[in-house]
């Protein structure tokens, strides 16, 4: 009889104490999901106000730039260093008047003039409210090169090209892309010995022997020899020489190196000819010692001839 109500008061203490502990769970994940609710909340709310606002951005920078009439392009202005014409340096640029400045891509316009072969580098600068100014750097051919080529109808026909100091290949400037006060451009030197396959237009040529050849045309233009002789053409052949044909009919073999050296040698044997008045008719300066040098035979003075007494001179018929 006295059991009773203990057993039952202690029944009601652990429905009691499982209600708190169910209570204090369900507090707890209440709690949690508040918080999660509250911190996803707050990202949406930060992420919604980042992208309004690079909207209004956007949106603020096209009203006042990109879609400005301020900034309309009304003027080109075009400088270079050579005989290209201004205008058709712009056509080249591919800028069309009244494209926005703001929103023109500068590097677009400097890829479209440097793929051009005659053109070595360029600058370009937006001056605002509505000016592009382009300056252009021209390559100036230093050599010309002329290769057969196949025709389907059979046979060839020989193509010319040139190339400027670096070796980059460009086609005959046709005078209708040049400026009128275009000048005629000083007798260049053919190149012999480049096979078409090399010659592709505004691409350098990395044959090994073409690079020492116009290291050879540098070389020569800052020696003595440079206001002495005219150079005809250089012959790339394949044993390590390079040959030199001056329009006074002179040949001259180089090696690959040093032609600083051999420059020199050549300028001394062409003082000694000039103080017996011979003329080189070929000269191996890829020889170390004993340089061998050929001269010109002397041509006989040529004396009047006088008739016979008693007879007349000859007729030729005109």
């Amino acid at each position: 009889m006295f059991g009773w109500p203990r057993k039952a008061r202690n029944r009601r203490l652990g429905r009691e104490r499982l209600l708190e502990v169910k209570l204090r769970a369900g507090a707890v994940r209440a709690a949690r999901t508040r918080a999660v609710a509250w911190a996803v909340g707050i990202a949406f709310g930060l992420i919604l106000g980042l992208y309004l606002a690079w909207q209004a951005s956007a949106w603020l920078q096209d009203r006042l730039f990109y879609a400005n009439p301020r900034f309309a392009l009304r003027h080109v202005e075009v400088s270079t260093d050579g005989v290209l014409s201004l205008e058709q340096i712009r056509r080249w640029a591919g800028v069309r008047p009244g494209v926005n400045l703001m929103a023109l891509d500068l590097a677009q316009v400097k890829r479209s003039l440097e793929m051009v072969p005659y053109v070595s580098s360029v600058s370009v600068e937006r001056v605002l409210p509505d000016t592009l100014r382009l300056r252009v750097t021209e390559r100036r051919p230093v050599a010309i090169i002329q290769v057969p080529v196949p025709v389907p109808a059979g046979g060839v026909e020989f193509v010319t090209y040139q190339v400027d100091e670096e070796g980059v290949v460009m086609p005959p400037l046709d005078v209708r892309l040049t400026s009128e006060a275009m000048r005629p451009e000083p007798a260049l030197p053919w190149l012999r010995g480049i096979q078409y396959h090399d010659l592709q237009p505004g691409r350098k040529i990395e044959s090994p022997t073409l690079q020492a050849a116009l290291r050879w045309l540098r070389a020569f233009a800052q020696s003595p020899m440079a206001g002495l002789v005219e150079v005809r053409e250089l012959e790339l052949g394949g044993s390590g020489v390079l040959e030199v044909r001056t329009a006074e009919g002179s040949q001259i073999t180089f090696g690959l190196e040093d032609f600083e050296r051999q420059l020199l040698r050549w300028r001394e044997i062409h003082e000694a000819g000039l103080r017996h008045q011979r003329q080189i008719e070929t000269l191996d300066l890829a020889v170390g010692n004993n340089i061998p040098v050929r001269w010109k035979a002397a041509e006989p003075e040529s004396t009047p001839s006088t008739p016979r007494r008693g007879t007349l001179p000859t007729r030729k018929h005109v």
